[in-house]
This record gives C-alpha cells, structure tokens and sequence, in this order.
C-alpha cells in the first residue's frame, strides 16, 4: 500500500499562485503513475493531471486550464502541482492519488486531499 500526504492548500486571492505537494510512503515501487484530482461539493471528483513515476511523461484532464502544471520530485518521494493565475472557480479540495493506469486512471490509493480557496 502507498501513503500519500498532501500539503500546500489554503487561501488565496484570485490571480495568485499556490503549489500543493504530495509526499509518498509505503509501497512506492508499485507505483505507475501519480495524479491530481479535484473535488467540489456535489460534483465527482475531477482527474487534472497524471505523470508517470519511472519517466516524466505527463497527461492532462480535458478541462484542465495552461495555468496547471504536475511535476515530480522522485527523490523525495514527492508530486508537485503548480497553479497560477488561479480563479474562484479553481476552488475545491483537491486530491493526489497514486496510479495503477493512467488512460483511464486506475486509482492505488488516496491522500486525504487538500482545501484550495481561491477569494475574488
């Protein structure tokens, strides 16, 4: 099993910038793939972003804007997401999940996820 720990959320005022990490623990050799997701109330969890644990290649939600962009550290054990420009409607928790499959994603385990408020 994989634990994952999101940090980096809080608030922010419309046109800022925030980056969420995700440091993972466990069974991290298993891992495909790492993403980002994000949830509102009422509404499924939205995929954002993916990128694959051994290689650096990357796929991103349909939906997602330019302004969100997954990195990782592997060496820390640790998945970034950079947002900027960010908007109210950018407001939600948001989730890193580690990957058993990308396209569709297959989902190893959840972080608790984190809040992103994004004030007008």
């Amino acid at each position: 099993q994989v634990q994952l720990v999101e940090s980096g959320g809080g608030l922010v005022q419309a046109g800022g910038s925030l980056r969420l990490s995700c440091v993972a623990s466990g069974r991290t050799f298993t891992m495909h793939a790492m993403g980002w997701f994000r949830q509102t109330p009422g509404k499924d969890r939205e995929f954002l972003a993916a990128i694959t644990w051994s290689g650096d290649s990357t796929s991103y939600g349909a939906s997602v804007p330019g302004r969100f962009t997954i990195s990782k550290d592997k060496a820390r054990n640790t998945l970034y997401l950079q947002m900027n420009d960010l908007k109210t409607e950018d407001t939600a928790v948001y989730y890193c999940a580690s990957l058993l499959k990308v396209d569709p994603p297959l989902i190893g385990s959840w972080g608790q996820g984190t809040q992103v408020t994004v004030s007008s």
